[in-house]
């Protein structure tokens, strides 16, 4: 049991990451009070079911009031309506963070709409599964991931701290960047990934020469863990292509030079080239094992079968 950090917290949005703090929150006892506020009055009602917060409603401007701390967790292109609702019931003082990850267009959508005696810090957790809804999340999501703060000019830097305590609470480990560099990091660790694997399998389903079947068969190679990202909320990712269009256009590009590279590479039986390539990102692999942010175990789909 942790220390009260917020009498009153406000979830708005109930996924993955929503319920995911949710019930951190209630394992560690960081809040007396956590109000939980969906549009949808069926995820509302399994949320209620699940025992994740203390009060419950579709309203996100009752859900805010009197709150010290409001996290929301929408899908990005969601943010600026949610600001709208909320700006005019906020408490002085109260602390206003997200978790969207793309911060460019989150501040451009919410800051205007913030009063002058909130503190709006933009955040985001880098931590999830390809499932979504209230069901999907799970206490210890973020435990050993990183959260990152892109703040305004003129942060309070209390309100910084008490929102970095309570982030590390959930066992994030903190950093702070400039939200467009953020947007530009994250384009090629995280969007792009998605976007060639919703890519890659949709091309194994529009192929002919290749049944359905065999592909659903043979899905213990590569393909399998294309799939697991392409699941992903498909809402969410098309909010994210939307509102990081730029950064992601920038590293398709490159991508798509690389591509090229590897094809010719592939044509001209040019052996070095392709081993000097596949010896160079190995080593990355290791430094994201080495990172703490993979474990380096056999995974081939094989734990599935041991149930």
């Amino acid at each position: 049991m942790s220390e009260i950090l917020f009498d009153r917290i406000a979830l708005i949005g109930i996924g993955l990451i929503g319920s995911s703090i949710a019930r951190d929150i209630k394992k560690y006892g960081l809040a007396r009070d956590v109000v939980i506020s969906t549009r949808s009055a069926e995820t509302l009602k399994r949320a209620e079911e699940l025992e994740l917060g203390t009060a419950y409603t579709t309203s996100a401007a009752e859900a805010v009031k009197d709150a010290d701390l409001v996290i929301v967790s929408v899908p990005v292109g969601a943010s600026e309506a949610v600001a709208e609702q909320i700006a005019p019931h906020l408490k002085a003082g109260a602390i206003v963070t997200d978790v969207g990850s793309t911060k460019a267009s989150v501040i451009a959508q919410m800051a205007p709409h913030m009063p002058e005696n909130v503190h709006f810090i933009p955040g985001h957790p880098l931590a999830g599964t390809e499932k979504s809804g209230p069901d999907a999340g799970f206490s210890g999501l973020f435990k050993g991931r990183w959260c990152i703060f892109t703040p305004l000019p003129g942060t309070d830097q209390t309100a910084l701290e008490r929102l970095s305590t309570f982030w590390k609470a959930l066992g994030s480990m903190i950093d702070e960047m400039d939200p467009q560099h953020h947007d530009k990091v994250l384009a090629i660790v995280s969007h792009l990934p998605h976007i060639i694997a919703y890519n890659i399998v949709g091309t194994a389903d529009d192929l002919e020469a290749v049944t359905e079947s065999e592909v659903i068969k043979y899905s213990a190679s590569g393909f399998r863990d294309f799939t697991r990202l392409a699941a992903s909320d498909p809402t969410m990712w098309r909010d994210v292509c939307l509102h990081n269009k730029d950064a992601i256009l920038e590293m398709l590009a490159r991508f798509s030079e690389d591509l090229a590279y590897l094809q010719r590479a592939i044509r001209w039986g040019e052996g070095d080239k392709l081993f000097e390539l596949f010896s160079r990102t190995r080593t990355i692999r290791r430094s994201i094992v080495q990172a703490g942010q993979d474990v380096d175990s056999p995974d081939f789909g094989r734990h599935a079968l041991d149930k």
